[in-house]
């Protein structure tokens, strides 16, 4: 069966390492990319869900801009993780695609409304300002939403924009309570799994491999993109989280997890973005998201590699520049 999907995204490097596994698979198929402010501001992320797909050939994929702010207070983004343009490590053309004038809310409850129920999957991968926000203005599209798979939270591994808070619930922890409370199934891939997917060297260069400038700029934004994170926990590579939502959908038995209640907190200084997993079954409250923290990370690299092979010979772009961190 193939899964029909939308990506919402911030890209972000491991961002648009998702997009090349979704377009290199199957088992999926992509309906549209919506981008929200994130990773970089909103401007950056339509920019760069373009500049990945004319990468990787798929100009035919329409891409939506969606929200600039979460639904309450400022916006927070993560430059220094990233880069400048989001998409750091590796310079690509500016994009030649359209932008479409459709709002990327209401591409999502459009597509949700057209759509037989419970054919589509959602699949973000930075804050969840546009899922929140559609979920608000249309609450009917709950009940034909398939399934959302998202990269977000954490519980034994803390937080990494605060001590207790991952990034994508901080910035719009409002916008994920909505989500959290639709009713819809949620898979969540948390910090505790996506730390053990790390990008080691030897696994940087199977994709430098790859050869071309495919190869070139992939494995440019892998050599940005983990400086960061290897001086932060003085480990050999950097954990590449959200390729991890769309490998969940192509081969779910390499993951293990625990279904559990989830809430967000909101309000607290400390504390504010945490996703509160009950981890243990304490407090009562139902079930409402499938809590991943276990993968096999040599079959995900595996799997990553392989697809992204396929896309290798599809490549538009002829002389990247790249450059390590």
């Amino acid at each position: 069966m193939v899964e029909k999907i939308i990506i919402d995204t911030d890209p972000g490097q491991d961002d648009a390492f998702a997009i090349l596994l979704a377009l290199a698979s199957p088992e999926i198929e992509l309906l549209g990319v919506t981008t929200v402010a994130g990773n970089v501001p909103l401007n950056l992320t339509q920019r760069n869900a373009r500049q990945v797909l004319e990468f990787a050939g798929r100009t035919d994929l329409p891409v939506y801009a969606g929200c600039a702010k979460p639904m309450a207070g400022p916006l927070v983004t993560a430059e220094h993780v990233h880069g400048a343009t989001g998409l750091d490590g590796a310079e690509l053309p500016e994009p030649s695609m359209p932008l479409q004038d459709t709002h990327a809310v209401d591409f999502i409850i459009e597509t949700l409304r057209r759509q037989p129920a419970g054919s589509v999957t959602l699949c973000p991968l930075g804050p969840l300002t546009n899922i929140g926000t559609a979920l608000s203005k249309a609450p009917e599209i709950a009940s034909r939403i398939r399934r959302i798979v998202l990269m977000g939270g954490g519980l034994f591994e803390g937080g990494n924009i605060t001590p207790a808070a991952e990034f994508n619930i901080f910035v719009d922890p409002q916008a994920a309570t909505v989500v959290f409370a639709s009713g819809v199934r949620i898979v969540m891939m948390p910090l505790d799994v996506t730390h053990k997917v790390r990008t080691t060297r030897a696994r940087v260069a199977r994709i430098r491999a790859l050869g071309g400038s495919f190869g070139a700029v992939a494995a440019g934004w892998l050599d940005y993109f983990e400086r960061f994170d290897e001086a932060k926990y003085g480990l050999e590579g950097g954990p590449l989280h959200d390729p991890n939502v769309i490998a969940y959908l192509i081969r779910p038995d390499i993951y293990g997890g625990r279904e559990c209640n989830v809430e967000i907190e909101t309000e607290s200084e400390l504390t504010k973005g945490m996703t509160v997993v009950d981890w243990w079954g304490v407090s009562g409250r139902p079930h409402n998201a499938l809590f991943i923290r276990d993968v096999d990370d040599e079959a995900f690299f595996d799997l990553l590699t392989e697809r992204l092979a396929r896309l290798a010979g599809a490549s538009a772009i002829t002389s990247p520049k790249t450059a390590r961190g």
